[in-house]
């Protein structure tokens, strides 16, 4: 079965348009899961600095408290 001139520019402007959707779709696709993991791994850091300071914070206490005590057995 033979096709015309004018159905085959239309076929291919059906598929043009389908392809540029597809690359639309696609690029919508990216952007969203890169904000996503933009935002992830803000999260993350924002844990992982809380973390950090929460840490630093016991193992100052932890000298503090020490340091009285071999202070007291120097003297003692």
């Amino acid at each position: 079965m033979s096709t015309t001139p004018n159905q085959d520019r239309a076929e291919a402007m059906f598929k043009k348009e389908q392809r540029q959707r597809d690359g639309q779709q696609a690029m919508a696709e990216y952007v969203a899961e890169r904000r996503a993991t933009h935002e992830k791994t803000a999260r993350l850091r924002e844990l992982r600095l809380a973390r950090d300071a929460a840490e630093l914070r016991l193992v100052r206490d932890a000298a503090e408290k020490k340091a009285p005590e071999e202070k007291k057995k120097k003297r003692a």
